[in-house]
């Protein structure tokens, strides 16, 4: 899987490259898992989360208070209402964050005069020499 992910860009890259004009364009690279732990945004965002999730399991344990003395079935059901009630709140900021980094990557892309933008984390290389790291542009700029 990771052969094919990396086969991919390689050959995303040289496309590119090849319509922007015998090897002129610029290739960038982000560190998308530094960006989702470092920026300013993300670290809101995880704060939030972790405020609904605080709700969501006070409002969970206010209604079903007697929990160990629920049926296996009612507290399977339970269970799964509150897996559920959790899975959105996660899908929610995902979301959101996940749009604002494709909206923060373009944007930094076009000031540096960038034509393609590579996910380069430090568990999964693709570039492996050059290309430009925009990875710090885009933590200051994911207000």
């Amino acid at each position: 899987m990771k052969f094919a992910s990396k086969l991919a860009a390689t050959a995303l890259v040289a496309v590119s490259l090849m319509f922007t004009g015998c090897g002129e364009g610029q290739v960038g690279c982000v560190d998308k898992s530094k960006v989702m732990t470092d920026s300013p945004r993300a670290k809101t965002a995880t704060e939030e989360a972790k405020a609904e999730v605080d709700k969501i399991l006070a409002a969970f344990d206010e209604k079903y208070p007697n929990q160990s003395e629920m049926s296996e079935e009612d507290a399977a059901k339970a269970q799964l209402e509150l897996q559920r009630d959790l899975q959105k709140v996660q899908q929610k900021f995902s979301a959101q964050l996940e749009s604002r980094f494709t909206v923060v990557v373009a944007e930094v892309a076009n000031e540096k005069n960038i034509d393609v933008v590579i996910e380069n984390s430090a568990d999964q290389k693709l570039l492996h020499h050059g290309g430009i790291d925009i990875t710090a542009d885009v933590i200051k700029k994911m207000q």
